[in-house]
């Protein structure tokens, strides 16, 4: 079986708890009724606590969770939240002892790596401590490989965040050995003798008019655009549909793969359109293609987010091996040229486009106040040799009308 769900904590021995997605609105509806039930502070009076025995817990929070003792020792007791798997020390006085709730069976499930075998023969605090930083609060894909034994016995599993295993993972972190480690490769830890390249969007056919953001601008004429994958559900294309849906899965591969970017190599080989994981401005990293060597002393590489359109020059720190399964969804940006019109001749401004002199830096200025976080459509008019579109804004019409009515450009038949 496979199925979603949320890692809720790792224990100290390296089990790790998740709550099954199906089962958060069941969770959520007993945490409601716990809290209506009890309110105000735990047992005050003396009680003679056993191990194993049923309760509540007013946790750090002020929230009431269900719990068991673990261990009693004096006026501190060690539980564990039977629904979220953490278990803590708390004082007597935190703690309520009842039967209520007994009957509904815990939500988090207790689960091990399947055919997962930690250095040492047990999870050091260190692989735990990452563990922890890595998947706590995380959502994963669960695949059910061995059931246990008995009942409250660990289920044994395979994990996925982000299209990786955490088996493979681990085991080339060097925490654990794992038997089944032949998607290890999917790293992207390992350069071999491939090029891989990144897939192409799909484009809606001509004529069809579809939504779109502007991410970059190179000139008024020459733009990249994204699908857009907001907005009615119900109208969207087949070809928005999947966009949406590739959007949504690569920015959650993306997520994880900022939380371990640490442990991806840095870039050995320097291969004009080889891609890469590249560090923007904002600190967080990206999908991207190299393009060409801007200085050697030290080494600056020109790169290009393939997603947005935008370049950066950047120094080798900050570039780094991508993941294989990041090359399976298409890049998001496109490179189009807008059509309907060209730099107008009489364009008197003196300040120009350095690499694109024929137009004027007004000319693109204005271009940007016309689309910048505009909700915009298209339609393609051209494949070959260049993607050619019309671009209206969100009043229906071009978007181009504003630079001839400001005489920066003129009309192309």
């Amino acid at each position: 079986k496979i199925f979603q769900a949320v890692v809720s904590c790792i224990g100290g021995d390296g089990t790790i708890y998740i709550i099954p997605k199906s089962f958060e609105t069941a969770l959520n509806k007993l945490m409601a009724e716990i809290q209506n039930t009890f309110k105000g502070l735990g047992l005050l009076i003396p009680y003679c606590w056993k191990k194993g025995e049923a309760c509540v817990v007013r946790g750090s929070d002020t929230v009431w969770y269900r719990a068991k003792i673990v261990e009693v020792s004096g006026s501190t007791l060690q539980v564990q939240y039977i629904d979220h798997g953490y278990i803590e020390s708390i004082p007597q006085c935190h703690l309520y002892p009842t039967t209520f709730y007994t009957g509904i069976p815990p939500f988090c499930i207790p689960c091990q790596l399947y055919k997962t075998l930690p250095i040492g023969n047990f999870w050091q605090q260190d692989a735990v401590d990452y563990l922890q930083e890595l998947l706590k609060n995380e959502e994963v894909e669960i695949h059910v490989e061995e059931l246990p034994d008995n009942p409250w016995g660990k289920l044994s599993i395979s994990l996925y965040f982000g299209g990786m295993s955490l088996s493979s993972f681990m085991a080339y972190q060097k925490y654990c050995v794992a038997e089944d480690c032949q998607d290890i490769q999917k790293l992207g830890v390992f350069e071999g003798d491939l090029s891989p390249s990144y897939l192409l969007q799909t484009l809606p056919f001509p004529g069809e008019i579809f939504p779109v953001t502007v991410t970059h601008l190179v000139s008024p004429k020459e733009v990249y655009i994204c699908l857009d994958s907001s907005g009615n559900v119900t109208k969207r294309s087949a070809t928005e549909r999947a966009t949406s849906h590739d959007s949504e899965s690569l920015n959650k591969a993306l997520k994880w793969c900022n939380k371990i970017v640490k442990t991806l190599p840095h870039l050995t080989n320097f291969k004009k359109e080889l891609p890469c994981l590249a560090e923007y401005v904002d600190g967080l990293w990206y999908r991207a293609k190299l393009l060409s060597i801007t200085q050697l002393v030290p080494v600056q590489i020109l790169v290009q987010f393939v997603d947005y359109g935008t370049y950066l020059v950047a120094p080798t720190s900050r570039l780094r091996h991508i993941p294989c399964h990041l090359l399976k969804y298409p890049v998001q940006a496109v490179r189009v040229l807008l059509a309907g019109f060209k730099p107008a001749s009489d364009d008197k401004n003196v300040e120009r486009i350095p690499y694109s002199p024929e137009w004027s830096l007004k000319a693109l200025w204005t271009m940007v106040d016309c689309v910048e976080g505009k909700r915009l459509s298209a339609s393609i008019l051209t494949l070959s040799p260049e993607v050619t579109i019309s671009l209206y804004g969100d009043d229906k019409n071009l978007v181009h009308l504003k630079l001839i009515e400001m005489g920066l450009a003129e009309l192309d038949e």
